[in-house]
């Protein structure tokens, strides 16, 4: 893999900057990783924004079928769907000129990162957030 993460300093920064998460792919399942992702960072005081088709809610948060759809604010994406799935969840970052895209553990697709940083937006590619929250705050 040729692409490159920000570095602790730099996902510490942009954490100390998020105050809401869309994540994508939330699963109102609590066994599955997003949901416990989610959960987490929800409980370390961030807003976190079900982005999942057919759900009306995960966490106690209304769910949208689309980033689009997100009323508010949104400072970071995370995205928890395959990689074949990342192209599209970036072009939609980009159309929606959001700032942060992070791709959770596992999943990698190096072009869609390139294209999204490329055009500006602070990328994280294949780490968990919950992981590194923990090792770069607690």
């Amino acid at each position: 893999m040729t692409f490159a993460n920000p570095t602790d300093e730099e996902r510490r920064a942009l954490l100390q900057q998020v105050k809401t998460i869309a994540v994508v792919g939330l699963s109102p399942k609590p066994g599955r990783p997003s949901h416990t992702v989610a959960r987490a960072m929800q409980g370390f005081g961030f807003r976190i924004v079900p982005v999942r088709p057919a759900v009306d809610s995960v966490l106690g948060e209304k769910a949208y079928a689309s980033l689009a759809e997100v009323p508010h604010k949104i400072d970071l994406v995370d995205v928890f769907r395959a990689a074949e799935h990342i192209p599209a969840v970036v072009d939609e970052c980009l159309a929606l000129h959001l700032p942060a895209i992070w791709i959770q553990e596992g999943i990698v697709h190096e072009a869609a990162a390139e294209k999204a940083r490329a055009a500006g937006m602070t990328v994280v590619m294949d780490r968990c957030l919950y992981k590194d929250y923990i090792a770069l705050f607690l």
